[in-house]
């Protein structure tokens, strides 16, 4: 029995404080909750790798994992915000995030440190096609404060892509 019951507020309507019409809260909430659900995937992966990362170049890789984690975890709240802040609603349980998460996990045993690299760099270049996608919900409503933060973390993006690729590039 849950000491803490808790008291359910289901069909309770939202109301943004937004100038922003109905439809448009609910086309970007809808686009910012699934793209939660690849953020938190994508960190999770990172972490994963970050902690079962070995080899010669183990703290190198170590260290930028971590970094790169830290860096998709901190875009999570903001995107959570937003989708509240336009009138919706976002991910409740992980669950939700499994339903709605379009990036793989990787539950193998054993990775090999360049296939891990390899493996972000391509879900962060996939993650750049959803924030662009998303970005393309979000612009037709005049949503500027959100099409502004998808722009940084398209850069984000981009930049971990393109360190994760050149860690796996071998000398000519």
């Amino acid at each position: 029995m849950n000491a803490f019951p808790v008291k359910s507020r289901q069909g309770a309507p939202l109301h943004a404080r937004t100038d922003l019409r109905a439809q448009a809260g609910i086309d970007i909430a809808a686009a910012l909750t699934t793209l939660l659900a690849d953020m938190l995937a994508l960190y999770l992966k990172t972490k994963n790798f970050h902690w079962h990362m070995s080899g010669p170049h183990f703290r190198d890789y170590h260290l930028m994992l971590d970094e790169q984690a830290e860096e998709i975890f901190a875009t999570t709240d903001t995107i959570a915000e937003r989708a509240r802040k336009v009138g919706g609603t976002t991910l409740r349980s992980i669950g939700h995030i499994q339903r709605l998460q379009r990036l793989l996990d990787n539950d193998a045993e054993y990775v090999t440190p360049q296939d891990m690299l390899a493996e972000l760099a391509d879900d962060n270049r996939r993650l750049v096609s959803f924030l662009r996608a998303t970005h393309a919900v979000c612009e037709p409503y005049g949503d500027v404060a959100t099409t502004s933060l998808i722009e940084n973390w398209i850069d984000e993006a981009e930049r971990r892509s393109w360190f994760l690729f050149e860690t796996t590039r071998t000398p000519r």
